[in-house]
């Protein structure tokens, strides 16, 4: 029966349809009475034809993946290399510019000191002279040497001769010692690079005076050939990377067995080369309570410059682990929860312990959870336990897309 369209009807019915009219009175909380009824029947007819609420669910399986963990770096270049004067003069030339890449051996600066250039000749006129007495006691010792033979002078004559020449060849030897000084000194007036890379700045312009004790370099040559990609990490992180070595020979051999890392550079490209993560410093800060780490990066193109930011990438490889998406997770009272669908297909709460620092947008489940289990696999609020639900199961690959 349609109760609205009774009600209808027997509002019609009536005599006169008015307030001042006593059968009106009677019957208006009557026919309310009748229409509340008819509302609650009307929403208990409703609610069961929506039936069960239908939710998606997951089943879990062990799970291998590939997590990374990414650590805020800073680049420094192989090496540092100060370009100083060596000797005191004017800078005559500059060849290169602030930025420019070099190669090692390239021609970087050329002082201008005069006094070095008259060393050397100064240095080859010594030699002259020196190789001029060598001759002449050379001369003096076979004079003597045939008369002594002879016995008209005594062997007294022979061994001073001898001794002068000695000491004329030691004058000599000197004078060459001199000559390679002064070439040495000639050739600081004339600077290369010693490494291939970048120039730095160039605080010096032509005709600036420079001396061996000048305070700033005339520059400094940034080895970028490899780089050093430096990042930290926290106490309780080193602290489980050293106990995890334990089951390796050494910890030189747990780094060794690190994986490749990548560098994120600050753009948020990844960069085209791999690195390797060599050493990690043993004294820990204790102002940020880290430990510092270090990896190299080969930099063939000269794109990563001292000084810059980037990100490591650490991959962690976990085998066989039950792994759910964050967002199926709830978080009350410092405790995580999900979804658990039993075999009745009624929902149940269940508190979860997750690995710290877990990743991405995944948490590796170290309690809780088990194999086969079924969770919700959908962002689901203030469900109720012993709720029952009309499961759908979804595809894995779907859930776990961003996983690998």
């Amino acid at each position: 029966m349609n109760i609205d369209k009774t009600i209808y009807k027997a509002f019609h019915k009536l005599p006169s349809f008015n307030l001042q009219n006593k059968n009106t009175a009677i019957v208006i909380p009557v026919l309310l009475l009748l229409f509340s009824c008819g509302s609650k029947e009307q929403q208990n007819s409703g609610f069961g034809a929506q039936g069960i609420a239908t939710y998606k669910v997951l089943t879990l399986q062990p799970r291998s993946a590939t997590l990374n963990t990414d650590y805020p770096a800073s680049i420094q270049g192989l090496q540092n290399i100060e370009i100083r004067p060596k000797v005191d003069g004017f800078v005559e030339k500059i060849y290169v510019d602030e930025g420019s890449l070099v190669k090692k051996g390239q021609l970087l600066f050329k002082i201008n000191a005069p006094q070095y250039e008259q060393d050397v000749r100064t240095a080859q006129a010594g030699i002259k002279t020196a190789e001029a007495d060598v001759n002449s006691a050379t001369l003096q010792v076979n004079k003597v040497k045939p008369l002594v033979e002879k016995d008209i002078i005594s062997h007294y004559e022979l061994e001073s001769a001898q001794y002068t020449l000695q000491s004329k060849e030691a004058a000599l030897a000197q004078a060459k010692a001199a000559l390679e000084n002064a070439r040495v000194n000639l050739g600081y007036t004339t600077i290369v690079s010693p490494v291939d890379g970048v120039i730095g700045s160039l605080p010096y312009k032509l005709g600036s005076l420079v001396t061996s004790t000048t305070a700033d370099p005339l520059t400094t040559v940034y080895n970028t050939a490899t780089v050093y990609a430096y990042f930290a990490m926290n106490e309780k992180q080193l602290l489980g990377f050293s106990r995890d070595s334990s089951n390796t020979s050494s910890f030189r051999s747990k780094l060794n067995n690190i994986p490749q890392v990548t560098l994120i550079l600050s753009d948020g490209t990844v960069y085209e080369h791999k690195g390797k993560v060599e050493t990690v410093n043993g004294l820990i800060n204790t102002t940020t309570g880290s430990a510092n780490f270090r990896a190299a990066f080969i930099n063939p193109r000269g794109l990563l410059r001292s000084g810059s930011s980037a990100t490591v990438r650490i991959p962690a490889v976990v085998k066989s682990a039950i792994i759910v998406p964050q967002n199926v997770t709830y978080e009350l009272q410092d405790k995580r929860f999900v979804y658990v669908v039993n075999n009745q297909n009624k929902i149940k709460n269940v508190a979860i312990t997750v690995m710290d620092g877990t990743p991405g947008q995944f948490y590796i489940v170290t309690d809780g959870l088990k194999s086969g289990d079924r969770i919700i696999a959908e962002g689901a609020n203030n469900l109720k336990d012993d709720l029952e639900i009309k499961p759908v199961e979804v595809n894995e690959d779907s859930v776990y897309k961003g996983l690998d």
